[in-house]
């Protein structure tokens, strides 16, 4: 798994003016292919009377294509949708969806000005664009036997683990939610601690 990158952690929104266009781009969160679809039509009912509103997103990881989409939305083809997509492609960002809003003011940019401006304008709004950490989290369920729970407690803040929830019968059940990129480790750990006497396994299997 990718383990950890940055995703956007608010909505940001650039305007710029290019030759009397004006371009408006608006970027947010898309963590799947039909949160980047609700976002993209929000934008576009925001801007109903725009001459163009074309999009792109990358609902994945960083440079990931498997879950990526976009649209010129009448430009001329290739000219909004591939730059917007190449240029989220190309940043460090992941799980995102861009709009950019044009409002024609007369001038033609010209396939290659066009191809600019849409870049420019992702550009733009990854530039100044909140983010936070995106962690792929991992449940585990442990059972344990009793003597073996305080030194388990112990454990759980070098994994960064967090208790979700326990039972309590013949052994200590603990379901834990921790950084996927830690899992394989704390159950190496347990192992050792508890003389293998503790089980774990990974929720779903």
């Amino acid at each position: 798994m990718h383990g950890r990158y940055p995703i956007p952690a608010a909505v940001r929104r650039v305007e710029q003016s290019i030759k009397r266009s004006r371009f408006i781009a608006t970027a947010a969160h898309a963590p799947d292919a039909d949160a980047a679809r609700a976002f993209i039509d929000a934008v576009r009912a925001e801007f109903p009377d725009a001459t163009h509103n074309c999009w792109a997103y990358a609902a994945g990881p960083p440079g990931d294509t498997a879950a990526v989409g976009l649209s010129d939305d009448g430009e001329p083809h290739g000219t909004a949708g591939k730059p917007m997509l190449a240029a989220l492609l190309h940043g460090p960002v992941g799980e995102i969806a861009v709009v950019v809003t044009r409002y024609f003011g007369g001038v033609k940019l010209g396939t290659g000005g066009l191809v600019r401006a849409y870049t420019q304008l992702v550009n733009a709004a990854l530039e100044t664009l909140e983010t936070r950490e995106k962690i792929d989290l991992a449940t585990l369920v442990t059972v344990l036997p009793y003597p073996a729970v305080t030194p388990f407690k112990r454990l759980l803040p070098d994994f960064e683990a967090a208790i979700i929830s326990e039972t309590y019968a013949e052994s200590a059940a603990f379901t834990v939610e921790l950084p996927e990129e830690h899992a394989e480790a704390f159950a190496e750990r347990l192992a050792e601690i508890t003389d293998g006497k503790a089980m774990v396994a990974a929720t779903g299997e």
